[in-house]
């Protein structure tokens, strides 16, 4: 089964952000360390590079007219996504739970692949 992880950075610290500033070289380096591995776990594919949750446009069309907005559609920022191949669930979780954002202020989303086409 095919699983998206989306990656919401929250209040998570972000590369040459204050926040970022203040964490231990050895947490800034756990980090990067968590992030190599789980893109050389099994079954992790369709890579996309890192995005900059801060810097996003929405566009909508309404009544024909184009509607453009610097913030994000909802309310979080997406920085960034991945698939997963995995046999359940609960081993999308696993992998998820590594993901700095998710213990750091942030959160990542589990959604199966669906084929509609």
């Amino acid at each position: 089964m095919q699983f998206v992880l989306i990656i919401y950075h929250g209040s998570s610290p972000l590369p040459g952000s204050e926040g970022w500033k203040g964490l231990t070289e050895a947490e800034q380096q756990r980090m990067y360390a968590d992030y190599a591995e789980i893109n050389q776990e099994p079954g992790v594919t369709l890579r996309l590079p890192p995005l900059a949750p801060g810097r996003v446009t929405t566009v909508r069309v309404r009544g024909g007219n184009v509607e453009s907005k610097g913030a994000p559609y909802l309310g979080e920022t997406i920085g960034g996504a991945f698939a997963f191949e995995a046999e359940n669930i609960e081993s999308a979780i696993a992998l998820a739970a590594r993901i700095p954002q998710a213990r750091m202020g942030g959160a990542v989303e589990i959604r199966p692949v669906e084929k509609y086409f």
